[in-house]
Formats: structure tokens, sequence, C-alpha cells
């Protein structure tokens, strides 16, 4: 996938550019549990527009962390899911996940 160059070359403005995107990382946070078809994925993200969940797909499977299976039913079943690369990142979204759960806690308190 053909990026541009990075402001500061530093590794989490690369990783940023890519998953700093608003829906990206909740994608990636739902395909944690397996893969989904497209619309379990607007179930999930019911706030999402269609358009902008298949931007978002593409760009994710553009860079090898998707990978979208189409399975010859009538009508054509497609299924997402995290790649081996898209799987990497099962410890980001752990991380994100408990830095969410303590901030909406230290809010309550």
């Amino acid at each position: 996938m053909a990026m541009k160059h990075s402001a500061t070359g530093c590794s989490v403005e690369e990783a940023m550019r890519l998953l700093g995107v608003r829906w990206r990382l909740l994608i990636i946070f739902y395909l944690v549990g397996g893969p989904k078809r497209f619309s379990e994925l607007r179930r999930c993200l019911p706030v999402i527009s269609q358009r902008m969940l298949t931007l978002d797909l593409r760009a994710l499977e553009e860079a090898d962390l998707v990978e979208r299976t189409v399975f010859p039913t009538v009508p054509v079943t497609v299924q997402y899911g995290l790649s081996v690369d898209g799987l990497r990142l099962v410890p980001v979204v752990e991380v994100m996940r408990s830095f969410g759960l303590w901030l909406k806690e230290r809010d309550r308190a």
C-alpha cells in the first residue's frame, strides 16, 4: 500500500496514519471476535455510513490487515476477517479497550 511519507519519521505516526481514522480500529475490534459479514459490521457500528464502512474495509484490506472472503452462494456472501498481519493488532485493541475502560471509570469518579 502506497502511503505518504511521515512528517516525523515516528513509528507511532505511521500506525496512526492507517489506524487513526475514526472507524478503523473499531472495525478491527469487532473482527477480533471472528469474521463478520458486512451487515454484521453495520449492526456493530450503526452510526457509520455504508460508504464509509466500505472505504475503511477496503483500506484495511489494501494494508493486508483484513481479508475479504467471497462465498459462491446466491446471493454472494462476503465475509471479512483479520489476516495474519491483522492479528498483530489484537494486543493494540486490548490496550485501547483497557485504557477506554479506565477513562470511563475515571470520569465516573
